[in-house]
């Protein structure tokens, strides 16, 4: 096993008097898909709010890379190589879709994103468009660039708000519930996209309900309930732990 790209120690999130992260303690190692799961209230976004720097934690330590993130603003978190993706939609809906992925370049291009993007600097909106555009053909979207991002479907739409997240060729990426609402279909294309950023390099940490893509799709799982850890292995392991079975996907252990 590669070592851990992020590893989350202790860590504590507090809302006044309720507790939604408790102690909580796993690694993702580099080069993986790690899965992260439990019932709606487990703690799973406030999770990933901590690690992208959405929120502060109260208490504990998350490392990327070997260095200390606990506490940094998300873009500061983001320029380190660590970006996410949000469970409801974040596009510009009225700009096209090469410029929407032209804004998640902007940490390759900091000083000069908006003349990049307005056309005022040559320079610097050529190399942009170059990264965008690789994106998008990265994405199987670079046939819809000069369409507007609010007219595409849902699953392109979602495939779109991967492509923003890894414009900037972070070295993991958050997803919070990127099958949510996807027919079948869709969801086996955006299965195919994730093993592909996979076996691109980037490390993937994923929280998602539909259990039939995170058994498929995931190298190692993590179970929260009410805060904790209650579960960590592989999905075959997962699937025949009985806490898991009992709290989450119904039935009994199955022999093997």
């Amino acid at each position: 096993m590669s070592a851990p790209l992020i590893s989350v120690d202790e860590l504590t999130m507090r809302f006044g008097g309720l507790t939604a992260v408790d102690h909580l303690s796993f690694d993702v190692s580099e080069g993986t898909i790690h899965g992260l799961i439990g019932p709606n209230g487990a703690g799973k976004t406030t999770t990933f709010n901590m690690i992208s720097g959405f929120y502060r934690p109260t208490g504990g330590r998350i490392t990327f890379a070997g260095e200390p993130i606990s506490g940094l603003p998300m873009h500061e978190v983001a320029r380190r190589g660590l970006v996410r993706t949000f469970q409801h939609s974040t596009l510009f809906n009225e700009l096209s879709v090469i410029d929407n992925v032209l804004v998640g370049t902007h940490m390759l291009f900091p000083p000069r994103l908006v003349a990049a993007i307005l056309g005022r600097d040559g320079a610097s909106r050529r190399a942009a468009r170059e990264r965008a555009e690789e994106a998008l053909s990265f994405f199987g979207l670079h046939h819809l660039a000069d369409e507007l991002a609010g007219e595409l479907p849902h699953g392109h739409q979602r495939a779109l708000g991967m492509a923003i997240a890894t414009a900037a060729r972070p070295r993991a990426v958050l997803l919070d519930e990127p099958f949510t609402g996807m027919n079948g279909e869709e969801t086996r294309r955006m299965m195919e996209l994730m093993r592909k950023l996979k076996a691109s390099g980037v490390t993937i940490l994923i929280v998602e309900h539909d259990m039939q893509a995170i058994m498929g799709l995931c190298d190692s799982i993590t179970v929260m309930s009410f805060g904790r850890l209650l579960a960590e292995g592989t999905p075959a392991e997962i699937r025949r732990n009985p806490k898991v079975i009992e709290a989450y996907l119904g039935g009994t252990p199955h022999a093997a």
